[in-house]
């Protein structure tokens, strides 16, 4: 079966099928009041009216959305995070922004008891991100998982932003020649030709530190674009020391943004393995480290038991 569809992690606690049958998005009364549609520009309110358009958005371009409102101090912290990081990525996500208290439907579907809660929408289906006003360092990571998981589903198309670039993109340095094949072959879904063009860059140069997490990156989407997430979820229950089983709900997890459960997953199986039968695990883990960066707190934490289980 196919790679499952993004909003599996949601299925059963997100209901947008109320919002899917709107008016045309292209017809007057779905237009947002100020006359632009959700494509003309990288940051924009939504209603529970033309929420469709959102829908239909989504289908090219990954839509991140922030569900706030006015007396919601975290909210207001963590807004103009959200919308510098959208800016910075140049029309590769949008971010769209609903008032819970002006648009309840909306509020309903997204079952949204705790504010501000930001969830994303590829290609029509929602995917968890996270609640809270979280650091930007986080929020960062997460826009990077997010946009992996999107071209695993085919959703790479951008929003021409209409802007000049600035200084700093203009002087931004070029990817070397073998990392922008990577990142091409990325954006095309070849990950087998991605592989190769980072595994030349490691034979090259063997510190390079960007292909090494470049080829986890790139091992962990081809790993996963075939998986069906309630097939892995039913075989890793019914195989609780089923290494492979185990890998592929990680895999999924990861790659579906849920670092903590991934890493979770695998120490709970590294702890209950014999210790002769621990060095796969365990070497998956330290892949996976190198897809989050070593420097995030949740690998930190992660590295830390799993040290302790070892010694």
């Amino acid at each position: 079966m196919s790679t499952p569809a993004p909003g599996a992690v949601l299925r059963g606690a997100v209901d947008l099928s109320s919002l899917r049958n709107r008016p045309d998005p292209r017809s007057d009364a779905a237009a947002p009041a100020d006359g632009q549609t959700p494509a003309s520009r990288l940051v924009f309110d939504v209603t529970d009216a033309d929420f469709g358009q959102v829908l239909e958005l989504s289908r090219t371009v990954p839509v991140v959305v922030d569900l706030w409102a006015e007396w919601c101090g975290p909210c207001k912290q963590l807004s103009p995070v959200l919308e510098k990081l959208v800016n910075e990525l140049g029309g590769r996500l949008v971010l769209a922004k609903v008032d819970v208290d002006a648009n309840p439907q909306l509020a309903q579907s997204f079952r949204a008891q705790s504010i501000p809660l930001v969830v994303a929408l590829v290609a029509g289906q929602p995917v968890q991100l996270f609640t809270g006003a979280v650091p930007e360092a986080q929020v960062r990571e997460v826009f990077a998982q997010l946009l992996q998981l999107a071209a695993q589903h085919g959703v790479t198309g951008t929003v021409p932003t209409g802007d000049a670039p600035t200084d700093a993109e203009a002087d931004a340095p070029a990817l070397p020649p073998l990392h922008q094949a990577a990142f091409d072959a990325i954006e095309a879904g070849d990950y087998d030709a991605a592989g190769r063009a980072y595994e030349q860059a490691l034979t090259e140069n063997p510190r390079d530190e960007d292909a090494k997490a470049g080829l986890a990156q790139v091992h962990l989407l081809s790993r996963v674009q075939h998986l069906d997430l309630a097939a892995a979820r039913a075989a890793a229950a019914a195989g609780p020391h089923d290494v492979e089983a185990q890998f592929a709900v990680a895999d999924l997890d990861l790659a579906g943004g849920h670092v903590d459960d991934a890493f979770g997953r695998l120490l709970d199986l590294f702890a209950a393995l014999p210790t002769d039968e621990r060095a796969p695990v365990r070497e998956r883990l330290l892949e996976l480290f190198g897809v989050v960066g070593d420097t995030d707190p949740r690998v930190i934490r992660a590295r830390g038991r799993l040290a302790s289980l070892l010694f």
